[in-house]
């Protein structure tokens, strides 16, 4: 398993932007797929956006339009960005992989 950390999570308004960023201490270059996924207040872990190795992007349908998947395989990195925020994408949230392990996460917070 390869140590996962996000971070780039803070406070904004609504309507606000902000990028997350997944670090690995090791090469991803060979994880075929990788995502991010958030858990809102009270609420399960979901699926947020998954990126493919092929460069095949998948997004759940409240991010559509609004959030970008991508990974700089060079800085071992995956990225999310967040634009339009709304405060139900308040949340924490992770990234992974198939067989990872779940980090610690960063927490959003879209409040006025």
């Amino acid at each position: 398993q390869i140590p996962l950390v996000e971070s780039g999570g803070g406070l904004v308004q609504p309507g606000g932007s902000l990028r997350l960023s997944c670090a690995a201490s090791e090469d991803i270059s060979h994880i075929a797929a990788m995502g991010w996924f958030r858990t809102p207040p009270g609420k399960q872990r979901e699926f947020v956006a998954r990126l493919l190795k092929d460069g095949a992007t998948h997004y759940a349908d409240f991010v559509k339009g609004r959030f970008i998947i991508s990974r700089d395989d060079a800085e071992n990195t995956l990225y999310l960005q967040m634009t339009d925020l709304k405060p139900e994408d308040t949340a924490r949230y992770y990234c992974n992989y198939i067989g990872g392990a779940w980090g610690l996460g960063t927490q959003v917070t879209v409040s006025s």
